[in-house]
């Protein structure tokens, strides 16, 4: 069977996803070597580019499942490529994840990639497709935290450790936001397949505004700490202590100053 999935160009790894990857590991080893004169710089660069490698990881993973689940017009699409400008919703994918970030140290969700829903047979695999994207995150969290909680953290430069801890912070918390069985997110999404068709129909109208809402509700002071609050629990049975993460966060928003209690040693 010949189709437009099965070329392959389009499984070749995009050359921006490369030069992304490239951009981590140069601003990674700058990080732990101290070479940047600002620690800050490095850090910012260097958590950004693993920030979006995690997302095309993401898209990739929601992608390649639903390719194996039956639908095979996904590399047609791009999606394989890990190219994140052909991404569906580039903007949602991208751009607004990495604005969070910068102004909050909030791992948003990403856009999903847009899947031929009716080419897949089974609610087992809807599920699992819906699922593989932040299941990435927990993974991308596990690696992150490895170091911490299996205390193989002798030699680590302060300022990479920090580092590492607030890279584990963002994909901690998007782990989270997209498990969340909202109308919208990949948490629905696992559990829609299971719902009456009634339910499903009743629910769709809210889905554009899913993840608008809970941006609303995390404003709500009393919701915001207690969503922090059991983030930082989650970090601290890892491993990460609250001076790490708070550092990891001041030096990635370089611009306002190092606090002097983040002392950093090369």
């Amino acid at each position: 069977m010949t189709t437009a999935a099965f070329r392959r160009s389009d499984r070749r790894i995009s050359p921006v996803f490369v030069g992304i990857v490239a951009v981590m590991a140069v601003t990674g080893w700058a990080t732990w070597t101290g070479f940047a004169e600002e620690p800050g710089v490095a850090v910012f660069l260097f958590v950004t580019a693993a920030w979006i490698v995690s997302l095309c990881l993401h898209e990739y993973a929601h992608a390649r499942t639903a390719l194996h689940s039956g639908d095979i017009s996904i590399g047609a699409k791009g999606y394989l490529t890990l190219n994140p400008l052909k991404y569906t919703h580039a903007l949602l994918s991208i751009v607004l994840p990495l604005i969070f970030v910068i102004m909050g140290g909030i791992g948003l969700p990403g856009g999903a990639v847009f899947i031929e829903r009716n080419r897949i047979q089974g609610r087992w695999k809807h599920s699992l497709i819906s699922a593989a994207g932040p299941l990435t995150n927990v993974l991308f969290a596990v690696v992150c935290t490895a170091p911490f909680w299996l205390h193989t953290l002798d030699g680590v430069p302060d300022t990479f450790r920090y580092a590492l801890a607030f890279l584990a912070l963002l994909q901690v918390t998007a782990a989270i936001l997209n498990f969340l069985p909202v109308p919208g997110l990949d948490g629905y999404g696992v559990i829609e397949p299971w719902l009456s068709y009634n339910i499903r129909r009743q629910v769709e109208p809210f889905a554009p505004f899913g993840l608008l809402a809970v941006f609303g509700i995390l404003w709500i002071p009393s919701v915001n700490i207690a969503f922090f609050d059991a983030i930082y629990s989650i970090l601290g049975a890892l491993g990460i202590d609250d001076v790490q993460r708070y550092c990891g966060q001041d030096l990635y928003r370089f611009w306002d100053g190092v606090n002097e209690h983040c002392t950093v040693s090369r």
